[in-house]
């Protein structure tokens, strides 16, 4: 099924939401084809290196109902992410992507679009600005299902860009690793 979308899966930017991860199937693939093409693209720069695939990490994202299965598969994405860069859990980049992984794999039900306590389901969208800083904003998922509402042709919102319609919940300032 992945190589139904094989560009997709091997840029490292491109963001995957799998509505019902299990311990990370999908997710798991997806990680390592990101990883990989940090490798080819970025391999000899090691500052290089290591942001780009924090940005791949942060541009794969989760929802699971299970509590058992969405701490496995934080923790299969953890282990695929720390065995690629050869991080301890002492290592700042090591904690950027716990902390990543906490925003970007829900406990949650995507059919209800609320957390297992209830919330909202909200997701952080991360981009590298380069120079090892990174952004975050934060869009409600419920918000964001309604893409397809806003482009289909013949409404209102037909000739609305995205970003004209789309605008986070919260915004946060560039952010270094250890900021994170």
């Amino acid at each position: 099924m992945l190589d139904l979308v094989k560009g997709e899966t091997e840029r490292i930017d491109s963001r995957f939401l799998e509505p019902a991860c299990g311990d990370g199937n999908f997710l798991v693939p997806i990680l390592r084809r990101k990883l990989a093409a940090v490798e080819l693209k970025y391999g000899k720069s090691d500052f290089e290196r290591r942001h780009y695939a924090l940005l791949g990490l942060m541009c794969v994202y989760g929802i699971e109902l299970l509590p058992d299965n969405i701490v496995d598969c934080r923790a299969n994405l953890l282990e695929i992410f720390a065995d690629y860069l050869n991080v301890e859990p002492s290592d700042d980049f090591y904690r950027a992507a716990v902390c990543v992984l906490s925003l970007n794999l829900i406990h949650g039900d995507a059919l209800t679009m609320r957390t297992w306590d209830d919330q909202p389901i909200t997701f952080a969208e991360w981009g590298y600005l380069g120079k090892g800083k990174f952004q975050r904003r934060d869009f409600c998922f419920h918000d964001l299902t309604l893409s397809s509402t806003f482009s289909a042709e013949g409404s209102l919102f037909a000739n609305v860009g995205k970003h004209e319609i789309f605008t986070p919940t919260k915004t946060y300032p560039p952010m270094t690793i250890s900021e994170l």
